[in-house]
C-alpha cells in the first residue's frame, strides 16, 4: 500500500477528510521552506504539497505567482528542491506531493526526474499542464516503476470521458479544482461544488481531494464534508510572506495551519451556507 493509500484509509477510519497544505518551495529560500514544512507537519498536515516555482504558472493566481518569482530570483531549481526534500524527508512523517509544471521536469529529463523524485522520498507527482495522455508516454510509467503516485487534475468543466481517463491513469488521489480559473483565496466556495464532487466520486475509484479557493477554517469544514481531502495553498503562502518580519513567522503559520487542520476533524459548522453543502454530503460518497 502506498503512503497516500494508507493515509486515506486512516482518514476514512477516523471519519474525516485529510488536510493537505501547499507551499512554494524556495519562497523566500529553501531554509525557510524547511522550517515551514516541519511546522505544517507539527500542525497536523496529513500530506503536504510542495510547489516547484515556474516562470509562467498559468494555473496560479497572483499570490503563488509572486512566490514563484521570489523563489526563482533566489536561484531555486527543481534539483535543489529534491535534494532538500531528501535531506528533510525522515523528519516530516507525512506523504509529500510534488506540484510542478512540465518544463522543469522536461529540462531535468523524465528518467532522471523520476529517479531523483523517488530517491528523495517524494510520494506523488502532480504536473499541472501534463494531461494523462501525454504523461502515459514517458513520465507516468517511469514514476509507476518506482512506486510514485501520479496525480491528475479535474475541473468543473471536465466531462465523463475526461474523468474516466484521469481515473484510469492516476493513482493516490484525484485533485478536483473547486472552480474554473486560477488559484487564490475566495469569499465563498462555488454553489455547484457538492453536485460536481458527487458526480466525480461516482465515476472514480480514487480518493478525491478538492482545492483552489479554499482559505478559511469554515471553508475547509464545508469542503471536508464533501471530499476525501482539502488543499489550502494561497492563504498559507500569503501568510508566510506577510508575516516574514514578525518575531516568529513560522509559529504564526503553524498556528493557522493547526486551525485549518482542526476544521477537517470537528463537527461541521452550521449556518445557511455550510448547511447547504452538508445536505449534499450523502450523495457525495461513493463506495
Amino acid at each position: 500500500m502506498s503512503a497516500l493509500a494508507d493515509l486515506f484509509a486512516r482518514c476514512r477510519a477516523e471519519e474525516r477528510a485529510a488536510f493537505v497544505p501547499f507551499l512554494v518551495a524556495g519562497d523566500p529560500d529553501l531554509d525557510a521552506t524547511e522550517r515551514l514544512l516541519l511546522a505544517l507537519a507539527r500542525a497536523g498536515a496529513d500530506a503536504i504539497e510542495i510547489g516547484v516555482p515556474f516562470s509562467d504558472p498559468i494555473a496560479d493566481g497572483p499570490v503563488i505567482q509572486a512566490a514563484s518569482e521570489r523563489a526563482l530570483a533566489g536561484g531555486v531549481t527543481l534539483a535543489r528542491i529534491l535534494a532538500r526534500v531528501a535531506h528533510l524527508r525522515g523528519r516530516l512523517g507525512v506523504p509529500l506531493v510534488l506540484f510542478s509544471y512540465a518544463n522543469p521536469i522536461l529540462a531535468l529529463g523524465a528518467e532522471r526526474f523520476a529517479e531523483q523524485a523517488a530517491a528523495s522520498g517524494i510520494d506523488a507527482v502532480l504536473v499541472v499542464d501534463l494531461p494523462p495522455e501525454e504523461a502515459a508516454e514517458e513520465l507516468g510509467p517511469r514514476l509507476a516503476e518506482r512506486g510514485v503516485d501520479r496525480i491528475f487534475l479535474l475541473a468543473p468543466t471536465s466531462g465523463r470521458e475526461r474523468i474516466d481517463r484521469v481515473a484510469k491513469a492516476g493513482s493516490g488521489f484525484v485533485y478536483f479544482v473547486s472552480r474554473a480559473g486560477v488559484t487564490g483565496e475566495r469569499e465563498a466556495l462555488a454553489a455547484e461544488l457538492p453536485r460536481q464532487l458527487a458526480a466525480v466520486r461516482r465515476r472514480v475509484g480514487l480518493p478525491v481531494v478538492v482545492g483552489f479557493g479554499i482559505s478559511t477554517p469554515e471553508q475547509v469544514a464545508a469542503a471536508a464534508g464533501l471530499a476525501d481531502g482539502v488543499v489550502v495553498g494561497s492563504a498559507l503562502v500569503r501568510l508566510a510572506h506577510d508575516c516574514r518580519d514578525e518575531p516568529d513567522p513560522v509559529a504564526l503559520v503553524e498556528e493557522r495551519a493547526r486551525q485549518l487542520a482542526a476544521a477537517t476533524r470537528r463537527e461541521k459548522a452550521r449556518g445557511p451556507l455550510l448547511g447547504r453543502w452538508r445536505r449534499g454530503r450523502s450523495g457525495a460518497r461513493s463506495g
